[in-house]
C-alpha cells in the first residue's frame, strides 16, 4: 500500500462513526500512560462483542453469545449425543485445544478476517457492514462451500466440476441468501441447538416460488417429487466428503489434527432430520470427519455412544446445476443404485450409526 493510501484509509476511519470512539474503549489499554508498554497493558486485538459493541449494538451483541457463530453449540450438540457424562471433561479438553478457535466474534467478520483463517484487517480499520465473502465467509467455510460454489473441486480426470449456477455467471455472494438476520440469529431454548433446528435460513423456494405451480411445465416438478425429494437430490453434483479426523498434540504441546484424504461423491439417503421445515424423505448426505477414535489421544472410549448419530449427515451442497446426470431422465435416477447411500458404501464400523439414513431399497420406476 502506498503512503498516500495509508493516509486515506486512516482519514476515512477517523471521520467515521467508529472513528470517534477512543481506541481503549474497544481494545483496552491505559489511555493515560506515557510509554508504549504501559499504554498497551491489557490490550486485546479481538475485543469481546458485548463489551466493545454492546453500548451501541446491544441486541446484536447479546444475541451473538447464543448464535451458532458465537457459541459453537452445534458442535456440542453432536458431541454430546456421541459421548457420555464420564467422558465429557476429557472430550472438552480436546475441544478447547482443537475446535474452540472456530468461533467468530463481531470484529472477525466486520473488521478483520476470522482468526481461524489467519486474521488481518479487511480494509484498514474500516468497519464493513456487509463483509467481503472471499475474506470472511470462505475464510472458515473454504474447503467445502468455497470450492463447491466456485467450481474448484477436481474431477477424477483432472478437470474441475462446474461452479454453482448462482455463482457463475451471476456471481451471487453468500449474503444474497444468508442475510444478517440469519448470521446474527440467537438460538432459542436451553438445549444446545444445531444448524438444522427450526426453519431454514435460506430455501430454494424463497426465489423459485413458481416451482410446482400452474406455470411450471417441468414434469419432474410433480407434487410427488417436491414432497419426497429435497431440491439438491436432483440439482446437486458430486461434492466433498471427509473421513476419520484425529486430534493430537506434538511433544511440545502444539495441537494438530490428521485427516484421511477427502473424496468427491454423490449420495442420496434417507432424511435424518425430517421435520415440518424439512419434510422430504430423501436428501443428499455428506460424510463428516469423525470416527470412534477421533479423540483417542485424550483418553479411552470418549465417544461411547458413537452410534447414536449418523456419520452421513444432511447436506446442502453449494454446487447447484439446472441439468445434472440424475435428472436427465426418469431412469437416470430410478433404479440407479450408484446414486444412493446403500449399505455397501458405508464403513463396517459405521453401519450401526447409519442405519437411519441407509437406503435399503433403491426406488424404481412404477
Amino acid at each position: 500500500m502506498e503512503a498516500w493510501e495509508k493516509v486515506a484509509v486512516k482519514a476515512e476511519f477517523t471521520d467515521s462513526v467508529h472513528g470517534s470512539i477512543a481506541c481503549t474503549d474497544c481494545h483496552g489499554g491505559v489511555s493515560t500512560a506515557y510509554d508504549m508498554e504501559g499504554a498497551h497493558e491489557g490490550v486485546t486485538t479481538d475485543p469481546d462483542p458485548l463489551e466493545a459493541c454492546g453500548s451501541c449494538h446491544a441486541e446484536l451483541s447479546q444475541d451473538h453469545y447464543s448464535s451458532l457463530h458465537g457459541s459453537l453449540d452445534g458442535y456440542y450438540t453432536v458431541l454430546a449425543e456421541r459421548s457420555s457424562e464420564e467422558a465429557w471433561p476429557q472430550l472438552m479438553e480436546a475441544f478447547d485445544n482443537h475446535c474452540d478457535s472456530c468461533h467468530a466474534s463481531c470484529g472477525q467478520c466486520h473488521v478483520s478476517r476470522p482468526t481461524n483463517a489467519g486474521g488481518g484487517l479487511l480494509s484498514g480499520h474500516d468497519f464493513r457492514g456487509t463483509p467481503p465473502m472471499n475474506l470472511t465467509c470462505t475464510g472458515c467455510h473454504g474447503s467445502r462451500v468455497n470450492d463447491e460454489y466456485k467450481g474448484l473441486n477436481e474431477t477424477p480426470g483432472g478437470e474441475t466440476y462446474a461452479a454453482d449456477v448462482h455463482y457463475n455467471p451471476n456471481g451471487m455472494a453468500c449474503f444474497s441468501c444468508h442475510g444478517g438476520d440469519e448470521m446474527h440469529a440467537a438460538q432459542e431454548g436451553d438445549e444446545s441447538p444445531h444448524r438444522l433446528d427450526g426453519e431454514a435460513g435460506a430455501a430454494c423456494v424463497d426465489c423459485h416460488a413458481a416451482v410446482g405451480g400452474e406455470a411450471d411445465t417441468n414434469p419432474q416438478h410433480s407434487e410427488h417429487h417436491l414432497d419426497e425429494l429435497a431440491c439438491q437430490v436432483c440439482h446437486a453434483i458430486p461434492y466433498k466428503h471427509c473421513y476419520s479426523c484425529h486430534v493430537q498434540q506434538s511433544d511440545e504441546g502444539v495441537a494438530y489434527y490428521t485427516v484421511e484424504p477427502s473424496e468427491m461423491a454423490f449420495a442420496i439417503g434417507l432424511n435424518p432430520d425430517q421435520s415440518e421445515e424439512r419434510p422430504w424423505s430423501y436428501v443428499v448426505l455428506r460424510h463428516v470427519p469423525i470416527d470412534p477414535q477421533s479423540f483417542a489421544f485424550y483418553g479411552d472410549d470418549l465417544l461411547p455412544n458413537f452410534d447414536a448419530r449418523s456419520t452421513w449427515v444432511y447436506a446442502t451442497p453449494h454446487n447447484i446445476q439446472r441439468h445434472t446426470p440424475q435428472n436427465a431422465s426418469c431412469d437416470s435416477c430410478h433404479g440407479n443404485a450408484e446414486l444412493f447411500l446403500t449399505e455397501d458404501r458405508v464403513l463396517p464400523e459405521e453401519l450401526e450409526a447409519n442405519q437411519p439414513v441407509i437406503v435399503t431399497e433403491v426406488p424404481s420406476l412404477p
